[in-house]
Order: structure tokens, then sequence, then C-alpha cells
């Protein structure tokens, strides 16, 4: 291969793995959004949750770190069952915690009720 297909492949690659790895942190962040609006997250969750941050951080992977696609599966599937869990805990009338809210969980009708000063 000459120099310039080295180039170009070279830079076909970086533009993938800056892709790739902006979607493990966007799946990373709603994790956590998860996590936080689930509160106390039992065993099953607490696994499902460290284990994938985990596996994400760790430089031991099925795939080479610059290609993330297996760490985005990871914390897609973690963010799924933490998910089932949420949907589980809201079926169950438990109330959730608000990703804005401060202190403990908020009532349905705290929920309910307007902020002042925001839109």
């Amino acid at each position: 291969m000459s120099r310039e297909a080295w180039i170009v492949v070279g830079v076909v690659a970086g533009v993938v793995a800056l892709i790739t790895l902006y979607g493990a942190i966007r799946l990373a962040r709603k994790l956590f959004v998860t996590k936080r609006m689930l509160g106390d997250l039992g065993t099953g969750g607490k696994v499902a949750f460290w284990g994938a941050l985990i596996y994400t951080i760790l430089p031991v992977d099925l795939l080479p770190d610059p290609i993330y696609l297996d760490d985005m599966g990871v914390l897609t599937a973690a963010l799924l069952y933490l998910t089932h869990l949420l949907r589980k805990r809201r079926a169950a009338g438990t109330p959730i915690r608000l990703p804005g809210a401060r202190g403990s969980d908020r009532s349905s009708a705290a929920d309910a009720a307007p902020r002042r000063g925001r839109r």
C-alpha cells in the first residue's frame, strides 16, 4: 500500500474510534442518570452498573480499546437492565428520584407541582 492509502486508513480508523468513544460516553452518562433515579439498586443492579463501568474502563476487552463497540454493548445491556428495574419500581408505585431533585425521594405530588424559575 502507498503512504497516502495508509494515511487515509489511519484517518478513517481515528474517526471511527472517536465516534464510538462518543457513543460510549453518552451511554455511560445515561447509565449514571438511571442509577441516580433508582437510588437503591439491589444486588443485581449493583453488579450490572459496576460491572459495566469496570469493563468499560479496564483495558482488557474482547476488542482492542480504540474500538469501543464491545464496551457500548456492555453499557447498553446494563442500561437496559437498570431501565427494567426502574419500570418495575414505577409499576410497584415506589417513588423514584428525579435527576435534578435534591435530598430524599420526591413524592408524586411534588413531581406534579411546578417549579419556580425553571421552564
